[in-house]
């Protein structure tokens, strides 16, 4: 099969980084979450968008998801009606996507996958513009956040939605998990000692509160899948390897969206915590953008 000159470079330059230890391989992470997928949690990711997004259909509507990830929430969007296309920077994303299309999606489904940066300005030329454009947990990531977001912007069709969601800033909280991820990324040892450190404490920490609240450790993880359909198991991974790795205050990105005619219509907050800032933004139907 042959790939496009634009994936052919994503594909040498993220295999680079990760080589240089400046880079975490989601793809490959993702693609041991497929193995836990099923219908109950794609059932779940489809409650989560319809409840993000504030809709009960995406029939008729184009959808864009930037970092497609596992592609859990592009199938959601294709279950709810919507013209799909997805792409990622990372070519194990890329065939995950690929696969959880293969495996949960009706036939001839209207899904195009694609691998791609989202700071390819070139390559988001040839994208067009969508009615929901979707990024949660992805621009953080990319080593150049905001012109990420400045990226996505684009892609927004007047009248549109843009769903992002960015690792809350924590100060000098924020500044070592920074340190700790690098260090994850930079080889086996890095990632042995992370690993070792904090998962332990993790579940030690974890298990003392159930204890302490009266609470079932069993339901407390049921729980957290129903919330998007994850898996608490490879989201420690994934947070623990997240590099590159940037946050925001909720302010800087209400003030970016204020800059670009963007109505903000639902926020989520992670309460101070070190979790994901959500915000569903509109663009106006006519008018540029205040820069």
């Amino acid at each position: 099969m042959s790939i496009s000159m634009a994936a052919a470079n994503s594909l040498d330059q993220h295999a680079l980084e990760v080589a240089r230890g400046e880079r975490f391989e989601f793809g490959k992470n993702w693609s041991n979450f497929l193995n836990v997928v099923n219908e109950d949690r794609v059932a779940q990711a489809v409650a989560s968008l319809k409840k993000l997004l504030g809709v009960e259909s995406l029939a008729g509507s184009s959808f864009l998801d930037v970092g497609s990830g596992s592609g859990l929430f592009s199938l959601a969007a294709h279950r709810l009606g919507a013209r799909v296309r997805s792409f990622d920077y990372d070519g194990s994303s890329v065939a995950c996507t690929t696969e959880m299309r293969r495996r949960y999606a009706s036939a001839g489904a209207d899904w195009t996958i694609d691998q791609g940066s989202v700071l390819d300005r070139a390559f988001l030329s040839t994208l067009g513009k969508y009615d929901y454009v979707y990024s949660w947990g992805v621009l953080h990531h990319t080593g150049s956040m905001w012109a990420a977001l400045e990226n996505v912007v684009d892609l927004v069709a007047p009248g549109g939605t843009l769903a992002i969601a960015i690792y809350n800033d924590q100060g000098v909280w924020s500044k070592r998990w920074t340190a700790i991820k690098r260090f994850y990324c930079s080889g086996p040892v890095g990632k042995a000692v992370v690993c070792a450190a904090y998962i332990p404490a993790v579940m030690v920490r974890q298990f003392a509160a159930d204890v302490f609240w009266l609470r079932n450790p069993i339901a407390r993880y049921a729980q957290y899948g129903r919330e998007r359909g994850m898996s608490m198991f490879y989201d420690w991974f994934d947070w623990l390897g997240g590099y590159p790795f940037e946050v925001a205050k909720p302010e800087d990105i209400f003030h970016f969206g204020k800059r670009h005619s963007l109505d903000l219509t639902n926020m989520t907050t992670a309460g101070g915590s070190v979790g994901c800032n959500e915000f569903v933004f509109r663009r106006a139907r006519s008018g540029a953008a205040r820069r």
